[in-house]
């Protein structure tokens, strides 16, 4: 058996060939034409229906404000200086807006409630510390530990069957990047980076005891092999018998649909199951930009159009092999949800099967969230959570994300709009 540590790099050639002849007839007749046949993304009755008049014009009036990209941007200052001078009631009213619109709370024991609101229509939660840039060695260890507790927290609900972790929350950035690079480490680098691995096994452990799946974020292409090489080995050690550790796959990037295919061959050669979460991207321009600065191709698709085609491709890879091969379609793409209804229906695949969830970001996209729980499929939110100043960070890219361009209305605005209305007419 490979020793922890060392990449898993056995390949059958004959195997990946089969393996990647499935992509190649990829598209196939729908055998359902109309998919209102199977599930209605438009019904807003069913996607807003936990919340009461009063909490969905709320809603409705923040999504309004996040849709005016000054006000976003000016906010978004203001609420950083702010906080950081400790400002009275800066952290309230972030905390009475945004931070309720996009998080679970500030503590787990604080985010319950709405964990047990989504439950009850069916939604289960997918727990994320929400902590980011930390750089010492006390501080990657308090992420460990915050981690470690979220799982021995889900292991007592039901309702929240993974918790999601980021590397570089448990590592300096610039080692991730060392190691990715291949460059020798220094003795004191070598000694870092094994604790760095000794957290994650620590976490995979208790993960694997308690029977929680980990999901390990994806990031920056330059720190990505590093972050590759542990999922891999923990995945190694721990997903013989079921997926518990899931790594990410963000399919802007070009060479990742390969990647997917080349992980499930490993799994296959070593006897393990993948675990595969599925995204589109989130560092687009700052990957074009580095890119462009340092000289090199950027690892970026050169339109959408090519990184949905890639997505598809890879939620079709998934669902073709999911006897061996765990995933989540984590998409706020309406299409991408569609495509996995309609193949999983054409091929029989149960609606609860382990091996096929959906998931969206906790605030976002309740249209495809909750018509798909409603209609018996596993979906869960990703609940972030923590400390409202160190959150900020990701509510102003969640802010960010809404913010219309163009003037006209952002998806999730024109969304609460429709049932805001719906409701008016009643």
């Amino acid at each position: 058996m490979k020793k922890l540590g060392e990449p898993v790099r056995q390949m059958n050639t004959n195997l990946l060939e089969i393996i990647k002849s499935e992509m190649k007839d990829f598209v196939q007749e729908d055998k359902i034409t109309d998919i209102k046949e199977l599930i209605d993304f438009s019904n807003t009755q069913i996607a807003f229906e936990r919340k009461s008049n009063a909490q969905l014009n709320k809603t409705a009036w923040l999504f309004r404000l996040m849709n005016q990209p000054w006000m976003v941007n000016i906010s978004s200052k203001l609420g950083i200086a702010a906080v950081k001078a400790r400002l009275p009631f800066a952290e309230t009213a972030i905390k009475k807006t945004i931070f309720e619109q996009f998080c679970g709370g500030t503590t787990l024991l604080n985010s319950q409630p709405v964990i047990d609101q989504l439950y009850e229509y069916n939604v289960l939660s997918i727990l994320d510390y929400g902590v980011e840039a930390k750089e010492t060695e006390d501080d990657f260890n308090a992420t460990m530990n915050e981690i470690i507790r979220g799982l021995e927290f889900a292991a007592n609900n039901p309702s929240v069957p993974a918790v999601s972790c980021k590397v570089s929350g448990m590592a300096r950035f610039t080692l991730l990047e060392k190691v990715s690079q291949g460059e020798p480490l220094s003795v004191q680098e070598t000694e870092e980076f094994r604790n760095v691995r000794k957290r994650m096994e620590s976490i995979c452990h208790v993960a694997h005891k308690h029977n929680v799946a980990l999901f390990v974020d994806a990031e920056e292409s330059w720190v990505q092999d590093a972050i590759d090489g542990l999922v891999e080995d923990m995945m190694l050690l721990y997903n013989k018998e079921k997926a518990i550790v899931y790594g990410t796959y963000q399919m802007y990037r070009k060479d990742r649909l390969s990647y997917l295919v080349d992980s499930f061959s490993k799994a296959t050669l070593n006897g393990y199951i993948l675990g595969a979460k599925l995204v589109r991207g989130a560092y687009m321009d700052k990957e074009r930009k580095r890119a462009e600065w340092l000289g090199y191709e950027s690892p970026i698709q050169e339109d959408k159009a090519s990184t949905d085609k890639d997505f598809n491709k890879a939620v079709q890879f998934c669902l073709n092999n999911y006897e061996r091969l765990a995933s989540c379609n984590a998409s706020h793409n309406r299409e991408s949800c569609e495509l996995q209804v309609k193949i999983m229906a054409e091929k029989d695949i149960p609606k609860n099967h382990p091996h096929v969830n959906f998931c969206q970001l906790l605030g976002m996209s309740d249209h495809l969230t909750f018509n798909l729980a409603k209609a018996g499929f596993n979906v869960a939110k990703y609940m972030v959570y923590g400390p409202v100043k160190e959150v900020l960070p990701y509510l102003i890219r969640r802010a960010e994300e809404n913010t219309s361009v163009t003037g006209d209305m952002s998806r999730e605005y024109s969304l609460v709009a429709s049932e805001v209305k719906r409701r008016s007419r009643k």
